[in-house]
Formats: structure tokens, C-alpha cells, sequence
């Protein structure tokens, strides 16, 4: 049946001009999806979290064995495995990289950013859904925790899953198999997150289940659980890996239960501490350029149950973990899905003049960045490493400069009252300020990687030569090897695995000395004070590397 409408029969051109508008917000959609997956292999992967997780990935692969952690060779059992699980996939795919190793938080984010275009749409309509995806997408935290290796990004895409899925089984125009599919979902969001973090990804959502049933008084939505159903499906996607992995290891359970969970949050066990308002500067940064929309998100009536949970939601992310003894800038990661939802709709619902005042906050911050740049020449004086602090500052100049421009096209497309349009280019220059950011802070970042310093000694490439660590430990280290290093007199995160494999670490340098002797060929990596304490043991070594921090040496 042809659906061709009469005006577009009468006037060709029209429908042609119709469909090109039409494509720009695809090909835009593209190339921001482009943007996105291009910049994640960039930069050189930066100690700890980045080493840490890519050689986790890596040892899965290279061993074959996917139920037991190994980090640099040593049992490790501080989270689960979903994470490694997508990286030493990714891995084998498209071989071993940088970019490699960071697709599965890239993904993650790109996952979240739909899913919560869709169920904005899904709730609230197609415009509140094209605001929620252009939000997400240019929110920036969400951007950078996409975009750095660590386990949050996964974390969050996994309770996104959760919350969303929740939310459109609950929507009142979901009915039938529509219903029943999106609470499963929710059920897989619960698995996922449980298998990316441990036991926060239940106590998040059920601790908001449970807090927002007590605010409403109204707990008729538990049983529109699918309770049977969600936690045999909940059984069977966890309780595989946890049961293979506490048979091979007898000690997992106390270590990852006990320490990993309570002994961490309840006591400063990983000197992690911080004060009660230690989350607030990355909310009021990460949630840039929407910051100043934050008042407007805490206007929630009780009756609305998509907005309340949402609140609810973000609220208690914020609340735990500032009340933890273990605190990180990307905990709090979670909340911002919910906080992109609820700015959506209340985008949808703003005037243009009410918006425009609200680039205000993003324009101030920006024009700190542009101000830090014009004092370019005297901070680069007081720097210890001049070219790359002007590299830094050049990339935060130019970043500033775009999003001031693009604030300006904003302010003028709001004056005509050009709502969506106005909001994509804030989002869009956002992201790419962001990325230009992250681009400009790899000089720095390379002094905290082993990328470069690798590349100066390739013997030990060598699978023959042994590689020693001493006093210290570049997680990225081992991950550009592309193998283990042995420890010397360095236990940090590894106290667990070294006391019940002594055999692959070296507890002292004395015990270093006679294995470094016995060697025809070594590498030995060490940062700077380390040096002078082998030359007092009687060794004299020939230095192949050494930078402000760290010194390599090698034998012959």
C-alpha cells in the first residue's frame, strides 16, 4: 500500500528536503558514536586502575583460565570477574591495545546513554527521549568514567539496566509481555551489576526499593516483582562463577564477603577516607554543563512514581557512599543516570528563557579554564615538566574557547526558542571539550604509565628474561610487557595472593641480590631512592631507563 501523502506527490522537492533534514541527526549520532570509540585507545593507559584492570582482562586470556583472577601472576579477589570477562573478549577480537582494553567501559557508557534515551521516551515521550540521550551523552562525568578503565562505567550500565528496566515495568502503559520482559531485564541489570562489583549492585536498588516504598506507603509494586521468575534467572546468571571459584579457592569467600565488603566500607582498611562532603565538587563538575539545572531535579511530588524512585535513587548513591570509610571521585557514578532522567523532563518542560539562564554555571566554569590558560606562561614556570604543562594548558585553552563559542550559539538558538537544537550543540561541545581534555592530559599521564619506558627496553620483551619490581609496582607494567613481573619487597594489593603463593614474589632485596647474580640476562625496574639501596647491597648496575621518578636497569 503506498503511504506516499498528496502534498508530498505535488511538491517532490519538499519531501526531498524533508528527508536530508532528516538524516542530520543521524549522521551527527554517527559521528559522535565514532568520536567516542576512536579516543578510547588515544592515550596510553595510566597506574593503578588502568594497569590494573587491562592485565586482569589479559591473564584470562593469556592463561585460559576465566574463573580465577590472576593479577601480575597473583591470585586476586577484590571483585568479581564481568569486567575481565569483556576486556580479555575484546582482546582476543581485536588483539591486544590500548583501545582494546578500554572498549568495555566504552561500550558501557554508550549503553547507558541509549537506554536512557529510550526509557525517557518510552516514559514521557519522543522529545523528553531526545533530551534524555543528548543529556546523557553530554553529561561529563558519564563521559570520562567511559572513557578510563575502571569497573564504575560497567557498574553503572548494569543498575542503568536496573533502574530502567524497573521503571518501564512499572509505567503504567506497560502491559503483558511488555511488563513481564522489561522486570526481567531489571533482574539481568541485578546479575550484572553484582557480577561487575559485588554486593552493591543489590544494596543500591533494593535499598531504594525499599526507602522509596516507605515514602509513597505504598509497597503494592513488590509484587509486580516477578519474584520467582527474577531470582531463578538472578541464581542462574551469578551463582556459577561464585560456586567455581570458592571450590578452587577456599579462602574467596572471607576475603571478598568480609574484606572486600565490610571491612572496606566500615573501616579505613584501602586509605581511602575522605569527609562527608568529600563527592561534592565531582557531583557539581561531573554533572557540568547541566549543573545549574541541579535545584530544579529536587522538585519531585510524591505522587509521581518514575520521578520519585529516580530521586530517591540518586539521593541514597550520594548518601552511602559519603558515609563510607573507602571513597573514590567515580562511586557516586550511578546516581547520574538517574539525575539525566529527571533533567530531561524537566528540560521538556522549561522555557527557553529559563534554560538560557542556566548557561551561566557552564560559561563561569569555562572561562576558569580560559583564564588558566592565559596564565599559561607563568604556571609553566613553576612546573616541573614545561613542555608538558603547556601541552596540558594549550588543550584546556582551546576546549574552553570551543565551549564559549558554542555556549554563544546556544544562547542565540534559545532566544528562538530553539529548544532541542540549543541543547545538542551544549551537549555536543561538551563532549568534545571533554575529550580534548582528556586528550591534553596524556603527557601527565605518561609519567604514570609504562608505555614509553617499555618501548626503551625491548629485552624485556623476552619471555627469557626475567623482569623484577622493587620497592614498588607500575601497574600498567606488566600489561605492556605483556606478562607478569616478580615482586621485590613490594606487597601493596597483593598480600592476599603472596601469602599463599610465596613462591612468585621476593620479600627482600637481600634474597633479590644472589637471583639478579645468577641471571645472564635481567631487567630490574625501581624508582629512584631503590637505586642507591641495590648499590649498598654490592650491585652495579647498568641503567637502560630513568626519568624524574623511575630507573630501569639491565643486565648484560
Amino acid at each position: 500500500m503506498n503511504h506516499t501523502s498528496p502534498a508530498s506527490l505535488l511538491n517532490p522537492s519538499a519531501s526531498r528536503q524533508r528527508g536530508r533534514l532528516a538524516l542530520w541527526p543521524l549522521l551527527t549520532g554517527l559521528a559522535f558514536v565514532a568520536l567516542w570509540l576512536f579516543t578510547l585507545g588515544s592515550r596510553a593507559l595510566i597506574s593503578p586502575d588502568e594497569g590494573r584492570y587491562a592485565m586482569l582482562s589479559l591473564a584470562m586470556l593469556q592463561s585460559g583460565d576465566w574463573i580465577t583472577p590472576r593479577l601480575n601472576g597473583l591470585l586476586y579477589f577484590e571483585k568479581p570477574p564481568l569486567q575481565y570477562w569483556g576486556g580479555a573478549l575484546s582482546m582476543a577480537l581485536l588483539g591486544v591495545s590500548d583501545f582494546s582494553a578500554r572498549l568495555w567501559p566504552g561500550l558501557a557508557g554508550l549503553f547507558t546513554v541509549g537506554l536512557l534515551g529510550h526509557t525517557a521516551q518510552r516514559l514521557w515521550g519522543p522529545r523528553t527521549g531526545v533530551l534524555a540521550l543528548l543529556c546523557g551523552a553530554g553529561t561529563a562525568w558519564i563521559l570520562i568514567n567511559s572513557h578510563f578503565l575502571s569497573l564504575d562505567a560497567g557498574l553503572c550500565a548494569a543498575l542503568t539496566l536496573a533502574l530502567c528496566g524497573f521503571l518501564l515495568a512499572q509505567h503504567d502503559q506497560a502491559q503483558g509481555q511488555a511488563r513481564s520482559g522489561w522486570m526481567l531485564a531489571a533482574w539481568v541489570g541485578l546479575a550484572a551489576a553484582v557480577l561487575s562489583k559485588g554486593l552493591v549492585g543489590l544494596l543500591i536498588p533494593g535499598a531504594v526499593l525499599v526507602l522509596h516504598s516507605l515514602w509513597r506507603l505504598d509497597f503494592a509494586i513488590w509484587r509486580a516483582m516477578r519474584w520467582v521468575v527474577g531470582l531463578a534467572l538472578f541464581a542462574v546468571l551469578t551463582v556459577p562463577w561464585f560456586w567455581a571459584v570458592s571450590a578452587r579457592n577456599p579462602d574467596f569467600a572471607w576475603f571478598f564477603f568480609v574484606h572486600e565488603h565490610l571491612q572496606r566500607y566500615l573501616s579505613p582498611v584501602h586509605n581511602r577516607e575522605g569527609p562527608l562532603w568529600y563527592f561534592v565538587p565531582f557531583l557539581l563538575l561531573g554533572f557540568m554543563p547541566w549543573t545549574g539545572a541541579l535545584p530544579w531535579l529536587m522538585r519531585v511530588r510524591r505522587s509521581d512514581f518514575a520521578e520519585g524512585f529516580l530521586l530517591v535513587w540518586a539521593l541514597f548513591v550520594m548518601l552511602f557512599f559519603s558515609a563510607s570509610s573507602s571513597k573514590l571521585p567515580s562511586y557516586i557514578l550511578p546516581m547520574f543516570p538517574a539525575l539525566v532522567l529527571l533533567l530531561a523532563r524537566r528540560l521538556e518542560q522549561a522555557s527557553c528563557r529559563a534554560l538560557s539562564w542556566h548557561l551561566l554555571v557552564p560559561v563561569l566554569a569555562w572561562s576558569g579554564g580560559l583564564a588558566v590558560w592565559l596564565l599559561a606562561e607563568q604556571l609553566v614556570a613553576k612546573d616541573s615538566s614545561p613542555a608538558i604543562a603547556r601541552a596540558m594548558l594549550n588543550g584546556v585553552g582551546l576546549a574552553s574557547a570551543l565551549f564559549l563559542l558554542a555556549s554563544a550559539v546556544a544562547w542565540w538558538l534559545l532566544r528562538r526558542q530553539r529548544k532541542e537544537v540549543a541543547v545538542a550543540v551544549l551537549a555536543l561541545a561538551n563532549s568534545v571539550c571533554v575529550l580534548i581534555g582528556l586528550q591534553a592530559h596524556n603527557g601527565y599521564g605518561l609519567q604514570k604509565s609504562s608505555a614509553e619506558l617499555v618501548q626503551a627496553i625491548p629485552q624485556a620483551l623476552d619471555p627469557a628474561v626475567p623482569v623484577f619490581s622493587l620497592r614498588s609496582y607500575d601497574q600498567t607494567l606488566p600489561f605492556y610487557l605483556r606478562r607478569p613481573v616478580t615482586l621485590v619487597e613490594f606487597v601493596g594489593e597483593f598480600e592476599f595472593g603472596q601469602a599463599r603463593e610465596p613462591e612468585r614474589w621476593v620479600p627482600t632485596l637481600e634474597a633479590f641480590v644472589p637471583r639478579w647474580q645468577a641471571a645472564p640476562q635481567a631487567v630490574a625496574y625501581m624508582e629512584r631512592p631503590t637505586l642507591a639501596a641495590i648499590q649498598a647491597l654490592g650491585l652495579t648496575p647498568r641503567i637502560v631507563f630513568q626519568d624524574e621518578r623511575r630507573v630501569v636497569i639491565a643486565k648484560p
